[in-house]
């Protein structure tokens, strides 16, 4: 695979990014993709391994080594085939996934991995500007009707694929724009809009439905759905976030992270923001609570609206740099590893081991500042508050970024009597299918919350299941069965 000896030739060069007195002044996207000849030189990187451990470490299977081979020998029609066989989106995973291949990739071991994440997003955008990427609708339709219910990354990767086996698929979603998370939570300076209505225009042409502002259980009874359809597929989120039950948590200035983080998409989109909702860090001091990937978001968004300071604090301990026992090679550590987001290399205070104990209010009601003490982890799961450590973050604005607890218990779980797990999540079989017959689930819905690359896997491997259930058989690619031909 690749260059013989090509590990040892080149070094790793990632993406490159506008610096940041100048990309913080807009919300476009600040990434610089490297130019073709540099790009086969990474390609080149990757080694004949006997094992690819970057695929396994990948929750579609992307099957890397073929993909960079080709970019190296200059075949990209051959990688655009290779990515799109396991990948529906690459031009989202290839923005937004953190690239836990790259954590497996062997050449890791001695030496910085292939830089696969940029390799997977320079195909696609390279099989959009050649005009690759077409309508391809199926020849032959099924005759079976299916509704997928949310139109994130999971919901889209169903629709696409039950489209593709010659469903009739419609897409119900609730807000005014198709996306979910992508639409709403993910900032534009990460992800372009344009990019999500580029993909959709090709999936309209290939024949899936899509009906905005329909909130199934709310506009829409999910019992019609089940009644005019012959499947129904839920991935409609996990969409409550988990909050701070803390004295003052009625302040004027608190708020959850999606909160802000959807209204200023909206706000870049065009659209007005009334006045009486409106939430604007500029000149503000910010307490981002949760040293997550949405609360990095929160800190990008603040510094572009010009936030007096920034300060993003987390529960837990600082994380290691490097890798330590239980997160050894080829182990994704995920956020068990020291790690600096774009958003947080513009400018922020970050803070450890500090746990929030009160927001302070002046007399109108509004938040003025965050009371907290910090702490001392004895074991993974106790800490200790260190006596005499307390202090107070000046702050006008806090946003609670600390994670989502599970997938909405109203509207039509409720209203499906849908069993859910110990979690609050839709409770499936190991076929996706919920307690009621012929309604699946996918994505955070059912799993929990996770990564963009995680629900797009969810949405293909339930589409198979309810290809099957339709149809009796399947032709939808499996990822458990493109890692084991890529193995053999």
């Amino acid at each position: 695979m690749g260059k013989i000896n090509g590990f040892m030739e080149f070094s790793r060069k990632g993406m490159q990014y506008e610096p940041v007195e100048k990309r913080i002044k807009t919300y476009k996207e600040f990434a610089v993709q490297l130019s073709d000849p540099e790009l086969q030189n990474q390609g080149a990187r990757c080694m004949d391994c006997g094992t690819p451990f970057c695929q396994p470490n990948c929750p579609l299977h992307n099957i890397m080594p073929d993909f960079n081979d080709a970019v190296y020998n200059g075949r990209w029609e051959d990688a655009l085939k290779s990515l799109l066989s396991t990948n529906n989106f690459p031009e989202f995973t290839g923005r937004l996934c953190p690239a836990p291949c790259e954590f497996g990739c062997v050449l890791g071991l001695i030496e910085k991995p292939v830089t696969i994440k940029n390799i997977e997003l320079s195909i696609i955008e390279h099989a959009f500007r050649e005009g690759w990427i077409r309508p391809n609708p199926p020849a032959v339709r099924t005759g079976k009707k299916v509704a997928v219910v949310g139109s994130g990354p999971s919901g889209l990767a169903l629709a696409a694929q039950l489209n593709k086996a010659g469903h009739e698929v419609t897409v119900y979603e609730g807000a005014d724009r198709i996306g979910g998370l992508l639409r709403y939570g993910i900032p534009d300076f990460k992800l372009d809009k344009s990019v999500i209505d580029r993909r959709m225009d090709i999936m309209r042409a290939d024949g899936v439905k899509f009906v905005t502002k329909a909130s199934v259980g709310k506009d829409i009874p999910a019992k019609k759905l089940t009644a005019e359809y012959d499947a129904v597929a839920l991935a409609c989120g996990s969409t409550i976030p988990r909050d701070l039950p803390i004295p003052g948590r009625d302040a004027k200035g608190v708020y959850f992270a999606m909160d802000f983080l959807a209204q200023n998409n909206r706000r870049v989109a065009g659209d007005s923001v009334p006045k009486t909702v409106e939430i604007l860090a500029t000149g503000k001091h910010v307490v981002v609570i949760g040293g997550g990937d949405t609360g990095s978001d929160c800190v990008g968004t603040s510094i572009r609206q010009g936030a007096a300071s920034v300060t993003q604090i987390e529960l837990l301990e600082k994380p290691p740099a490097t890798r330590t026992q239980g997160t050894e090679w080829p182990i994704f550590p995920g956020p068990r590893m020291f790690s600096t987001s774009s958003s947080q290399e513009e400018g922020c205070a970050r803070e450890w081991s500090v746990l929030s104990k009160e927001f302070l209010k002046d007399s109108g009601g509004n938040l003025k500042g965050v009371k907290h003490v910090k702490l001392k982890w004895v074991s993974p799961s106790k800490f200790e508050e260190i006596p005499g450590s307390e202090g107070l973050y000046k702050a006008d604005l806090a946003f609670l970024a600390m994670g989502f607890l599970h997938t909405n218990p109203k509207g039509i779980v409720e209203e499906l009597g849908l069993q859910r797990d110990e979690r609050g999540n839709v409770k499936t079989g190991p076929d996706y299918q919920t307690s009621v017959p012929g309604l699946f689930a996918a994505g955070d819905a059912r799993s929990g919350q996770s990564l963009v690359v995680w629900a797009i896997s969810e949405g293909r491997e339930c589409a198979r299941e309810i290809d099957l259930f339709l149809t009796g058989s399947s032709r939808l690619e499996s990822k458990n069965k493109t890692l084991a031909t890529a193995a053999r």
